[in-house]
């Protein structure tokens, strides 16, 4: 047997660097054949290249829960009695429609005063509506499940003398995503009152829902839908920007119209109330009911108001 010598070490040993060095680019090249797929002489065509993992993830991420959600409503839609699935509404638009004050619903010095305007429609070509409930009244937990199970956007005008009676309703319902806008402390017939008592009216509404919610509205609907010009100079020195009325009402037995076509159009506000069967032959997920499906029966969707004001 030979003797090996430093030399035959020092030889040995660059071998095996050599060896695990190859060992190691090899690996690196089997990695990256995997990372990359076989080598391709063509750039693949605009709109063809593979996804990376990520992007991948997260797609199938956003379709898993775009499924889930669409289950859910599904299954809310059974629950809660409708006869479709309520549709889904557009994505609110990036620049908002110029609202104006309706032809015929003007007060003396409207627009060169400036005044919040008044209005039924919002102007737009979708087939959408938005959904408003007045005062306060009724304080229904299933109104609430049903309109957070279903998805449902509505916007509420609260007046304080009902709404005072449990604070705490309304703050479940604004944590939720429903605005919370004035409808006077007292529901007074408001041209029937000073320019300084309506001011009070809207004003002192004003401080409760900051005080109780944490906003201060921009959105004031007169009680009956009644005002007069000292009402429009009032709420706009209180903060309000807009004043909306309605175009339907709906009620749990019954719709009722502004229109002479008795229908509903795009963009169109529709009125309700905070009532139960002390008022109503029903509930207020019946009246939501009804409400849904003859929206959903013309192909309508509903939006949320603030997104258009």
């Amino acid at each position: 047997m030979r003797v090996v010598g430093q030399n035959d070490k020092k030889r040995s040993t660059r071998r095996a660097r050599i060896r695990g060095g190859i060992a190691v680019l090899a690996v690196a090249a089997i990695a990256s054949g995997c990372a990359q797929g076989p080598a391709s002489t063509t750039s693949p065509a605009p709109g063809q290249q593979p996804l990376l993992a990520p992007p991948a993830r997260a797609l199938d991420a956003y379709a898993t829960k775009l499924r889930a959600t669409a289950a859910a409503r599904a299954a809310a839609t059974k629950r809660w009695g409708l006869a479709k699935v309520p549709l889904t509404p557009p994505a609110p638009p990036a620049k908002k429609p110029r609202i104006t004050t309706r032809k015929g619903f003007e007060v003396d010095g409207h627009a060169e005063r400036n005044l919040p305007p008044v209005f039924t429609t919002v102007p737009t070509e979708q087939k959408i509506v938005f959904l408003t409930i007045d005062d306060g009244a009724e304080k229904d937990p299933a109104f609430l499940r049903m309109m957070t199970e279903l998805r449902i956007p509505y916007t509420a005008f609260l007046s304080d003398y009902l709404v005072k009676e449990d604070y705490a309703y309304f703050k479940r319902m604004r944590d939720q995503g429903v605005g919370l806008h004035n409808h006077t402390l007292n529901h007074p017939f408001m041209p029937g009152l000073s320019y300084a008592r309506q001011k009070r009216e809207i004003c002192g509404m004003q401080d409760v829902i900051e005080k109780r919610y944490g906003t201060r509205p921009v959105l004031f609907r007169p009680p009956f839908g009644s005002y007069n010009a000292d009402t429009l100079r009032a709420a706009k020195a209180c903060g309000i920007t807009h004043a909306p009325l309605w175009n339907e009402e709906v009620f749990v037995d019954r719709w009722e119209y502004r229109e002479w076509d008795r229908d509903i159009h795009p963009g169109d506000i529709v009125l309700s109330h905070f009532r139960g069967r002390e008022h109503w032959k029903g509930t207020m997920p019946d009246m939501i009911r009804r409400f849904l499906d003859r929206i959903t029966a013309k192909g309508y969707a509903v939006a949320r108001l603030e997104d258009y004001l």
